[in-house]
């Protein structure tokens, strides 16, 4: 299950409508720490995502090339100790032809989420969950399980 907020349009499709959804001095912003995130050594991009309104725990990291939510990343939640794969990417937002959508993306502690992932807006990744390489996370993955594939298929980890 996905948590979203729903905002219809008028008559155009709800790209066009950007700039009431959020403020472009917010977005720009967002975008060069983005940049800056992508390029800089592992250690030291937390607090280029803590810039932005991301809540990122201790001892966290993110690979090279992932990309973060340039609208609403303030509302992404990393856990502590967990890792996000290279070229990964969370999105808080869609923006489609009759309205734009938001909303929370929580990963727990002790996480992984595979390079080149794609996890979409309004999902909760419970602690300890292993996400796949190449994985459209489309919906939420409990604690403890492994998710993997397009289309995403959950396992639940036996201990």
């Amino acid at each position: 299950m996905r948590r979203l907020e729903r905002h219809a349009v008028r008559e155009h499709n709800s790209l066009w409508y950007w700039k009431q959804a959020k403020n472009p001095l917010v977005v720009t912003k967002n975008v060069v720490l983005m940049k800056l995130a992508k390029i800089i050594p592992p250690g030291i991009r937390n607090p280029c995502y803590r810039l932005m309104g991301i809540k990122i725990g201790k001892y966290a990291r993110v690979g090279m090339d992932a990309t973060m939510d340039i609208f609403f990343p303030e509302l992404i939640e990393i856990g502590d100790e967990t890792i996000i794969g290279a070229n990964a990417m969370i999105l808080t937002h869609e923006f489609l032809q009759k309205e734009w959508r938001r909303g929370r993306v929580r990963i727990g502690r002790r996480c992984m989420i595979g390079a080149n992932s794609t996890i979409l807006a309004g999902v909760t990744i419970g602690d300890g969950a292993s996400v796949s390489a190449a994985t459209l996370v489309d919906r939420d993955v409990p604690a403890h399980a492994r998710a993997y594939g397009n289309p995403m298929v959950v396992e639940r980890i036996k201990k």
